[in-house]
């Protein structure tokens, strides 16, 4: 399993960014995906989860209402979608892959994790 996220860069408070995760070698299509976030000197915290077709997703209290994540099966992609974008949410973004295929908010249901995609959001 190899995952890679991309489209993360530097914006301004309010602006909206798309961040992807891809799965080069296409093992993830039945699994959830989740996504983390980890700021300078915190613990890596959980932001966002979706089921193996889609049908469930889970979302950190912090980002409800403002960061949606959609996935792509034929393409094999996971998206988020950031909108309203806060300097709170300056971080290091993974992607990660679920063992189940449900939308797990838990960091240890995951065993793979991409190299992570760094959002900067300045107010």
């Amino acid at each position: 399993v190899q995952l890679q996220a991309s489209g993360g860069g530097e914006v301004q408070a309010g602006d909206s960014l798309r961040i992807s995760c891809a799965d080069s070698r296409r093992t993830f299509s039945n699994n959830g995906v989740g996504w983390f976030r980890q700021a300078d000197g915190k613990e890596r915290e959980f932001v966002a989860a979706i089921s193996w077709n889609g049908g469930n997703t889970n979302y950190a209290d912090s980002v409800k209402g403002r960061f949606t994540v959609s996935r792509d099966r034929v393409k094999n992609l996971v998206y988020r979608q950031m909108n309203s974008l806060k300097p709170e949410d300056t971080a290091v973004y993974y992607c990660a892959r679920n063992r189940g295929s449900g939308a797990a908010t838990i960091r240890s249901s995951y065993d793979y994790w991409g190299q992570g995609t760094e959002v900067t959001v300045s107010s």
